[in-house]
């Protein structure tokens, strides 16, 4: 029997006000925004507020949620303590994953209203970032650096992982990435943190449920897999012959092509350019590697299959957090660190929803295709007998 829609592909399962993608033209829109001009103009912070609470906040508004953010931002000292006993080879989404849930265990307050989730959302907004922060540090054996109250969100992360502050130039780049990975519709992660929200569980389980669907090589994981492809090329001169090699043996070529996009990844443009600034500030070769990558993939394509293919978001985003130094391991964390604000604004939109009536639950229904032993079933027979 033929299965159809596998994965959910094209089926409208939910209302949502929180961001659109149009695919056939390369757009990607948060709460009626085009994503290019909050990169051009917005900062982090203020994007998150408008992806949280549908509107740009006054000057008043921004100061106090940055605030709000900046006081939520230490973690329990005690949680500092677990994290040592761990491993140090430990995956670190893994350890993001336990301890997002474990801040259920600290932070129990209210969880029924709308209002105390926004509290919920902030404590998830600041503290993750502190979580992946200090775990890089112990794993390293360092000592962990506080935050800094008067850093920005992307800023004070930077310097949280490295003890250094960042100049403006490296701030405003990681500023631009928080702010291209914060929200993408209905992709694994974001299905999952709502999915798990229609259960009426509370907002730390649905983050970290969609922390480990955010953790597979094929979501969030996937920028790790550029580097690792990079890294094994080497030299631009490798590319072409690389590629047919992987393309001659049915292998995905990692960056290229998206479930929803038919053409340019609008986030892969930004993405591009602040990828061949990052390699003019620090000499390095990788954006010459993946624009050759880009282009050979794409004209290979249309060559074999007579398809066209384009990069996405994960294809240039390697390259810059390699080049700002972040090891390739740390690479989903920081996903994890921007989409949060995109889980938390749809996990609220889930358990709050002012848009039309939808079920209480998820339950997607399955095609069963498994063995049938005769009008009534397999026969059962006891241990004895088999």
């Amino acid at each position: 029997m033929e299965t159809k829609n596998i994965g959910l592909r094209g089926i409208e399962v939910a209302d949502t006000r929180i961001s659109n993608i149009d695919g056939q033209n390369g757009r990607l829109i948060y709460r009626g925004f085009d994503i290019i001009d909050l990169t051009q103009n917005s900062t982090f912070e203020e994007t998150a507020y408008i992806l949280l609470y549908d509107r740009l906040p006054t000057l008043p508004e921004l100061n106090e949620f940055r605030a709000k953010l900046v006081d939520a931002r230490a973690i329990p000292k005690q949680m500092q303590r677990n994290m040592a006993n761990w491993k140090k080879d430990a995956d670190p989404m893994d350890m993001l994953q336990a301890f997002v849930a474990a801040l259920a265990g600290y932070y129990d307050e209210e969880f029924s209203t709308k209002e105390a989730s926004y509290d919920r959302a902030i404590t998830l907004i600041a503290k993750i970032p502190t979580i992946v922060a200090s775990w890089q540090r112990l794993r390293n054996g360092l000592e962990i650096v506080d935050p800094d109250p008067r850093l920005t969100h992307a800023s004070n992360f930077l310097y949280m992982m490295s003890g250094v502050v960042p100049d403006p130039e490296v701030e405003k780049v990681f500023d631009t990435c928080l702010i291209l990975h914060a929200d993408h519709t209905f992709n694994a992660s974001t299905f999952t943190a709502r999915q798990v929200a229609s259960t009426r569980a509370h907002m730390y389980s649905a983050a970290s449920a969609a922390i480990g669907a955010l953790s597979g090589e094929l979501h969030g994981g996937a920028n790790t897999e550029v580097m690792k492809m990079l890294l094994d090329i080497d030299q631009v001169g490798h590319v072409e012959s690389w590629i047919r090699e992987q393309m001659g043996m049915g292998n995905r070529i990692m960056g290229m092509g998206h479930a929803v996009y038919r053409t340019f990844d609008p986030r892969a443009q930004v993405l591009k350019e602040m990828s061949r600034r990052a390699a003019r500030k620090t000499g390095q070769r990788w954006f010459d590697i993946t624009e050759k990558v880009e282009t050979t993939t794409m004209a290979e394509m249309k060559a074999q299959k007579n398809r066209d293919i384009y990069p996405n978001v994960d294809l240039y985003s390697a390259s810059i957090y390699y080049m700002l130094g972040i090891p390739m391991d740390m690479n989903t964390p920081i996903f994890a660190i921007s989409r949060v604000v995109g889980w938390a604004a749809h996990i609220i939109e889930e358990k709050f929803a002012e848009a039309a009536p939808k079920p209480a639950l998820y339950r997607p229904k399955a095609v069963y295709v498994g063995k049938y032993c005769g009008p009534e079933g397999c026969e059962y027979k006891t241990i004895d007998l088999r």
